[in-house]
């Protein structure tokens, strides 16, 4: 398993089930959740995709440095606020996601990942739960359902901003 930014549900789920720790020795591969994650939106699925420095065939996703071309950081920030403003847990939520954008420049794609990745552990607080009270397989909650139905695996976020406390039961 390797390191994903803001990954999918899926993502999640077999990280919570078979307790692995992301390699950061695997090589880098471009078009994947190691540096893209998919979230809904009123038009459908969004990918939001992080700018890399151009890596070499080889070389490890931990020594992925981070590209400063566009403005990233804030059309990141601008679509998880515009997409998920107006689901119950945003605003709870928003001030744990908020310095990832906002307050800090991150070098390298593995320390951005890892740090967002203890944040969403801190947020599902998975440990008091045994295996037998998680993984519902039933659609949850999405704001935009009504309008292109429910959207399966998507980011992690997409989960947490409209489910809350509650996201742990469905991983």
């Amino acid at each position: 398993m390797t390191t994903a930014y803001l990954g999918s549900i899926r993502y999640y789920s077999r990280l919570l089930r078979e307790g692995c720790v992301p390699d950061l020795s695997v090589p880098y591969r471009k078009q994947t959740g190691m540096n893209r994650c998919v979230i809904d939106s009123p038009n459908g699925c969004l990918a939001l995709t992080i700018p890399v420095v151009n890596p070499h065939a080889r070389t490890a996703v931990g020594d992925i440095l981070i590209s400063e071309h566009g403005k990233w950081r804030h059309q990141h920030w601008n679509a998880l606020a515009s997409t998920y403003g107006q689901t119950p847990y945003f605003e709870y939520y928003a001030d744990d996601f908020y310095p990832f954008y906002h307050e800090r420049n991150w070098e390298r794609l593995a320390d951005l990942n890892q740090a967002l990745h203890a944040t969403v552990m801190r947020l599902l607080d998975p440990y008091p739960l045994i295996p037998e009270d998680r993984l519902r397989s039933e659609p949850y909650f999405q704001v935009f359902a009504s309008r292109h139905g429910f959207i399966e695996n998507l980011s992690i976020v997409d989960l947490l901003f409209n489910m809350g406390p509650e996201a742990v039961y469905y991983l």
